[in-house]
């Protein structure tokens, strides 16, 4: 499929047809920039710059505290209060670094479940949706590293539990285990892994990040009403678009400062809300906290993960039929990953011939329903495993299961959606009848 038709960069000067024979930087840029975007787009896409601004701010933060922290573990946790009380602003750029990951999956979140519902995941964006997904397991994965990097109490056993579901997989469980944690145990070896690794995948996200964006060049952005911009001439094209700059730069830039300001109040006067006070206690691994919690953000699939006991009666089965291979443990680590992977094949299990939700009545219904899935499932996986929260949790996770994996294509089978416009022009009229004047 070729991209949207538009207008390419032609470097006016000497110096700029110098540079761009040898290095087109700045028709890539321009490219960028210029980017035909459908101009019917809604403030749920302001957070793409929110995401890139959060990517910068916690490499540039996270720079600048590995100038002063110590990957050991006699010598991490006072290192950490070494930053916090000796270096200069050393506290606000940790509290930036520790909200910025806040943040960054508040963003993230709210992304996904906007293309969740206006179908950005559809065709001919699937491969954009996996890249995308890609991008969010990097996230999951250095932000867990990130939070062992403290050093703390909750860091410790944090790593000590969720390391410890890699020794679940059968018949190569225990060598990945001990290749990951550099030995028996959770030491020094699995505190310099995961340093490294924390240090180095932020820079792999920024390069998928670079391929997320790119697709854009043939693909073209989705939008509100889901309908694909007209590609049969440029004049045509430009009824449906806008160029990126400078309108839907200024309105994201305007929106990044709203959600700055309410950034910034937290950081200034609340910045320990959303740890654990756990973590200000050295790491000590003869004393296991009474309750340990992940981070808010893997709260929901932290939850998924302990719904399925051996209680379960689809535990149970599944056990039976494999021969025990797949037990509890087993099978709670196969449906975390499984709540994850199943959003990835959206694009095979979405049936609907319309892409945006917003057109979709019966699916609406669903998907509310998802969302508030999503926050119960967030709310009970930093509760105990007894009654009732074991309850909340199954029936949680069952859903998340059933919505992707039944409703979303039956849906697409049985539902009667109401008729999308023709254009995007015709959408943007609507709602602007002035604006063509």
């Amino acid at each position: 499929m070729s991209g949207i038709p538009h207008d390419h960069y032609e470097p006016k000067s000497g110096f700029e047809k110098w540079l761009d024979e040898r290095l087109p930087i700045v028709g890539l840029a321009y490219g960028t920039l210029m980017i035909p975007t459908p101009k019917n787009l809604n403030w749920w896409w302001i957070w793409g710059i929110v995401l890139a601004f959060c990517l910068v701010l916690q490499i540039v933060t996270g720079i600048i505290l590995v100038m002063h922290y110590t990957p050991h573990v006699d010598l991490a946790f006072a290192s950490i209060e070494h930053i916090m009380r000796d270096v200069n602003g050393g506290h606000m750029i940790r509290y930036i670094h520790m909200n910025g990951a806040s943040l960054f999956f508040l963003a993230v979140y709210i992304h996904i479940f906007r293309g969740l519902f206006y179908g950005s995941y559809k065709a001919p964006r699937e491969i954009t949706w996996i890249v995308g997904m890609i991008i969010y397991l990097l996230m999951m994965a250095t932000g867990f590293m990130g939070y062992v990097l403290p050093w703390g109490q909750m860091s410790f056993w944090g790593a000590t539990v969720i390391t410890g579901l890699f020794g679940a997989i059968p018949f190569i469980g225990e060598p990945l285990q001990t290749f990951l944690l550099g030995g028996p145990a959770v030491d020094n070896a699995t505190l310099n892994r995961f340093f490294s690794l924390h240090y180095l995948l932020p820079f792999v996200i920024a390069a998928l990040v670079a391929v997320h964006i790119w697709a854009f060049h043939t693909t073209g952005n989705n939008n509100p009403t889901g309908v694909e911009v007209r590609r049969g001439s440029k004049e045509e094209a430009k009824k449906d678009t806008l160029p990126f700059w400078p309108y839907f730069v200024i309105k994201d830039l305007f929106a990044l400062g709203l959600v700055l300001i309410g950034f910034f109040a937290i950081v200034g006067f609340m910045p320990n809300y959303l740890g654990h006070p756990d973590n200000y206690i050295e790491a000590n691994a003869l004393a296991t906290p009474a309750h340990i919690v992940p981070e808010w953000y893997f709260l929901p699939f932290y939850a998924i993960l302990r719904a399925f006991t051996a209680d379960v009666w689809v535990v149970q089965l599944v056990s039976f039929v494999t021969g025990g291979i797949i037990d509890a443990k087993f099978f709670g680590v196969l449906a975390m990953f499984g709540a994850i992977i199943v959003m990835a094949l959206a694009p095979w299990l979405d049936t609907s011939s319309v892409r945006s939700g917003q057109y979709r009545p019966a699916f609406k219904w669903w998907y509310r329903l998802l969302l508030i899935d999503f926050v119960v499932l967030m709310w009970v996986g930093a509760r105990d495993t007894n009654f009732p929260h074991d309850w909340i949790s199954l029936i949680g996770s069952t859903y998340w299961f059933a919505y992707f994996l039944v409703i979303l294509p039956l849906l697409g089978l049985f539902e009667k959606p109401a008729t999308p416009p023709a254009t995007i022009e015709e959408d943007f009229n609507a709602h602007y009848p002035g604006a063509a004047e």
